[in-house]
């Protein structure tokens, strides 16, 4: 063999192994953070319960669903006047509330009847968004009336996730670790994947309408594989009946009727439910609300877009240091925290009321981030309650139909935002009125439940 063969095989060989070292150079800043966040997702024993996945599971969701979120904001809400999106998002909306509010009763039972087909039907959500995402790809662009069956189907489905997964999370505690901390960690990744695929999604948006769809089928593409590496206790209905949800306690003997409500289980829930309800009403008020006024009357010395994204950071923000806060107050008195947000939010919207015209460039974002923070403490003493006073043989009936009812009343609160006219003063009122009715109808009953020590009286039938 000639010398020039020899060393052109070298050179070759050092070319190579350049190549890969290059390679290892490029891909160790993301395979060290992939390494990084499964131990994260997977600590404390998260990975051997079967919960780490379902954390990163809910991340995959999340990212899905905001890349959903760009392409149809670009079309629905962005690309024609304030009165012709008011109209747009009026119709998408009420093509959601109507079929939902006939699967809202389905899905608890549904899932009662059916436990051991959750992890099949988490996977067909997914793949039901990733084959409507292409669907909508076409239309998109154009914002046609044939956009919105298919929208509706990826709420309906991205909403009969959510109660899964509600259902889910019990099944996948590992030893010693409290629901509220779970649900904690489970909406931390769901706010981060958000935070990161809303970039991602504006980017792909630069390149076409349709390409943000693209993306969301890649995700969900892949989110249907992972479903089914769930452990498979999440199928496993053993142990497990259906809550008979009523808010007293009853004298022994056969019930007189065997038709579960969801009236709730014990005082301190059917309160702490109501509240919620209020709150997540809120949140869906403020987020139509405050879209279209912004849009058409932005914050003091912003644009429409910087005062979208101001309040969207700020709401998002409070979410995430109500999760953190709910996860270090370990629900220490959940009735006591939960009739506590309700008055801070309260505060926040009657002064944002007041002030609305004066201080709007500060009011609003203080409310936007009250309301987030506010709703996530509500909702992880929600969980505290359920866990603490719900048997658990009834426990996963009871999260997926409470959080059924909390899907309905932030789609309530949404048609509410909807309809009103684009007054500021206005706006923070009502979502003050939303308030004040969880405030009358559940703060009471939170604090009596509170001094009895949150005795509760599940039925199971």
């Amino acid at each position: 063999m000639s010398r020039a063969s020899t060393a052109g095989r070298n050179r070759g060989n050092r070319a190579r192994r350049a190549g890969r070292a290059a390679g290892r150079v490029l891909r160790s800043p993301f395979t060290g953070a992939a390494r990084g966040l499964r131990r994260v997702t997977h600590a404390h024993g998260a990975g051997e319960s079967g919960l780490g996945k379902l954390i990163e599971l809910h991340a995959v969701n999340s990212a899905g669903d905001m890349m959903i979120t760009v392409a149809l904001a670009s079309t629905v809400f962005f690309s024609v006047p304030t009165d012709q999106a008011r109209g747009r998002v009026a119709l998408y909306l009420a093509v959601t509330l109507a079929p939902f509010a006939l699967l809202a009763p389905v899905i608890g039972p549904l899932l009662d009847r059916i436990p051991h087909g959750r992890r099949a039907a988490m996977a067909g959500s997914m793949l039901a968004r990733a084959l409507l995402a292409v669907t909508m790809s076409g239309a998109v662009a154009g914002g046609g009336l044939e956009l919105y069956p298919a929208a509706l189907g990826v709420l309906v489905a991205s909403k009969a996730y959510g109660v899964v997964r509600s259902a889910v999370v019990p099944r996948l505690l590992p030893p010693r670790f409290s629901l509220v901390k779970a649900n904690s960690r489970v909406t931390l990744a769901g706010l981060l994947a958000t935070g990161a695929a809303a970039p991602v999604g504006a980017g792909l948006h630069l390149i076409g309408p349709s390409w943000p769809l693209f993306g969301a089928f890649v995700v969900f593409a892949g989110g249907t594989f992972l479903s089914f590496t769930l452990p498979h206790k999440v199928d496993s209905g053993k142990g497990e009946a259906r809550a008979r949800l009523t808010a007293r306690a009853e004298s022994a003997g056969p019930p007189r009727s065997r038709r579960p409500g969801l009236r709730t289980v014990g005082p301190s829930v059917l309160h702490g439910l109501q509240a919620n309800a209020a709150l997540r009403s809120l949140s869906g008020f403020l987020t139509f609300f405050l879209a279209f006024i912004l849009r058409e009357h932005p914050l003091t010395g912003l644009g429409a877009a910087t005062s979208l994204g101001l309040v969207a950071v700020c709401a998002g923000g409070g979410n995430a240091l109500g999760t953190a806060v709910g996860a270090w107050l370990r629900a220490r008195g959940p009735e006591r925290i939960i009739a506590g947000v309700l008055g801070v939010a309260l505060t926040a919207t009657v002064v944002a009321a007041v002030y609305y015209d004066l201080l709007a460039l500060v009011v609003v974002p203080v409310a936007a981030a009250t309301a987030g923070l506010c709703q996530a403490l509500a909702k992880l003493s929600l969980d505290a309650m359920i866990q603490r006073d719900v048997p658990e043989q009834v426990r996963t009936s009871a999260f997926a139909r409470s959080e059924t009812a909390l899907q309905m009343a932030w789609v309530v609160g949404g048609a509410i935002g909807i309809a009103l006219p684009l007054i500021g003063m206005l706006g923070m009122a009502v979502a003050a009125a939303l308030v004040t009715a969880g405030v009358l109808l559940a703060v009471r009953g939170l604090l009596s439940a509170a001094r009895r020590g949150g005795a509760a009286g599940p039925r199971v039938v």
